[in-house]
């Protein structure tokens, strides 16, 4: 995939006093008023880079630097203010997020997103197991029977990321994913992520784990302020990164 001098722009409207609710936003609407008081927030700016099948890359950088906004902006989930982004393939961002339901028991949430990834019913019945068994929800009990609101937040990130994992995908975007659960976990996630790497997909990373970083990562993008500061290979701009801070 490559991503060509692609700049994101936030616009946040209503950002005066007494004019950001519901209903004043409606009653512009309505009266076709045009919003006052719009804030841009340039989130992405000018990055460049190309990424090859088999490449497991992680996107490193301070709170606000862009990371995740870049990720959607490569899955399709936000648009671009100018630039492009050319990709082989489909890109899931850790695949089936939108499509989890709170109300739902695990279960049924595992169905539900192996279809939100376009998997077969009789393909998610053959990895149906193999799921739940590598996101260790049924270690202290029968959660997966449980609706997913009863869950932890630990618990239903691991669960996402299983069922996530389970496909084979041209490009994966994984969100901090390895900061849930225990090391154990972790090191079941890593893995999966260089199998991914070994089937020609592409993986992206995004942590503030830099031992995950370096143990999965062959590559590494550092952006800071929205800004693409260093692309090499993974100690190297890690390294740099760290000194950095």
């Amino acid at each position: 995939m490559i991503a060509d001098n692609l700049h994101i722009v936030y616009r946040v409207y209503g950002t005066g006093a007494g004019k950001g609710g519901a209903t004043a936003a409606l009653n512009r609407i309505i009266r076709r008023r045009p919003a006052t008081g719009v804030r841009e927030v340039h989130a992405v700016k000018g990055v460049s880079f190309t990424a090859c099948r088999g490449e497991s890359i992680g996107l490193i950088g301070s709170n606000g630097s862009g990371k995740s906004t870049l990720l959607k902006a490569v899955a399709g989930l936000l648009p671009a203010e100018s630039g492009k982004v050319y990709t082989h393939g489909q890109p899931s961002l850790l695949g089936v997020n939108a499509a989890m339901m709170n109300d739902l028991t695990g279960e049924k949430n595992v169905v539900l997103g192996g279809l939100a990834m376009g998997m077969s019913r009789e393909q998610i019945r053959e990895r149906y197991d193999g799921i739940v068994d590598f996101s260790g929800i049924q270690e202290k009990g029968d959660f997966i029977s449980l609706p997913m609101r009863t869950y932890s937040s630990g618990m239903a990130a691991r669960l996402r990321f299983s069922i996530a994992a389970a496909k084979d995908h041209d490009v994966l975007m994984i969100d901090e994913a390895l900061a849930t659960g225990d090391r154990a976990f972790q090191k079941r996630s890593e893995a999966r992520i260089r199998e991914l790497r070994q089937e020609a997909g592409t993986v992206f990373l995004v942590s503030h784990n830099n031992k995950s970083i370096r143990d999965t990562c062959t590559r590494v993008l550092w952006l800071e302020k929205g800004e693409l500061v260093m692309d090499g290979p993974t100690e190297e701009v890690v390294a740099a990164y760290e000194a950095h801070q």
